[in-house]
């Protein structure tokens, strides 16, 4: 049966990244993609040039018509932007059974601020203990645990176990930003450590990998129910969306991934 899976997350009008891209990875990775917006941009290859939150009580009465009707069989959040909407996200889906994949976005590709420091303390406070799998980059573990940014990977060691013991019951934490040859993440659980690389590709067309990735995850979790197999699928799409990118032109700055690579293969 297909999975029936919820993003709940910010919209990019470009189409890289956010919602756009949620649906695209959950479609190409065998879901049916559900979309809840809980704030709209205004951005395109070259960056944010603004955005604005949805009210906090139009994203629950958006979340409640799905859960009222339809089998959420995963649910990806992104995006939220402020510490209201994280608060409510969090009430609205407290204690439901669906597996919870949080991408703790934070900070744009082209370096704007998606989330302030209060909106950063709810979702570590709130979201964070609720979900299922966290997929932060480097910056975003550095800015939920209020240090410096990993440097190494035994630094992203000590810093996916100092997330494990913040309450999700997995970490995947993304080293991309780490520079080196090959592109190593870490999946991590109380009983689980394995470090899930790919080589790295030579290419500006990287916008919205975190969101298709954690989207993937969201849809391989749902069809597998294994968190650790699900990691290496997701991770095994992003490679080849990125890889095949280079089919892609689209706009002068970062472009995005190529979430349909498999239909031109």
């Amino acid at each position: 049966m297909i999975p029936n899976i919820l993003s709940i997350a910010g919209s990019d009008p470009s189409g890289g990244a956010g919602i756009q891209a949620d649906l695209k990875a959950i479609s190409a990775n065998g879901g049916y993609a559900m979309a809840v917006i809980a704030a709209m941009t205004a951005q395109n290859t070259q960056g944010v040039s603004g955005w604005v939150p949805t009210e906090p009580d139009f994203i629950v009465a958006q979340i409640e018509a799905i859960l009222a009707d339809i089998r959420v069989d995963a649910i990806k959040i992104g995006m939220l932007g402020t510490s209201s909407a994280v608060e409510a996200v969090g009430q609205v889906l407290r204690g439901g059974a669906a597996p919870i994949v949080l991408d703790p976005v934070m900070v744009a590709k082209g370096g704007s601020r998606l989330l302030n420091d209060e909106a950063v303390e709810a979702v570590r406070a709130v979201l964070v203990p609720m979900a299922t799998i966290i997929t932060p980059n480097l910056p975003e573990a550095a800015d939920l645990l209020g240090t410096m940014e990993a440097r190494s990977t035994d630094d992203m060691l000590a810093q996916a176990r100092a997330l494990l013991s913040l309450g999700p019951q997995a970490v995947y934490l993304k080293g991309g930003h780490l520079g080196s040859a090959d592109s190593p993440d870490l999946f991590l659980t109380k009983d689980t450590q394995e470090w899930i690389s790919a080589p790295r590709v030579e290419t500006k067309n990287t916008h919205g990998t975190g969101c298709s990735l954690s989207s993937a995850l969201a849809t391989r979790l749902a069809l597998s129910g294994d968190g650790l197999t699900a990691a290496r699928e997701a991770k095994d799409y992003i490679s080849m969306a990125i890889a095949g990118s280079a089919n892609l032109d689209v706009g002068s700055g970062h472009g995005p991934t190529d979430h349909f690579f498999m239909l031109r293969s």
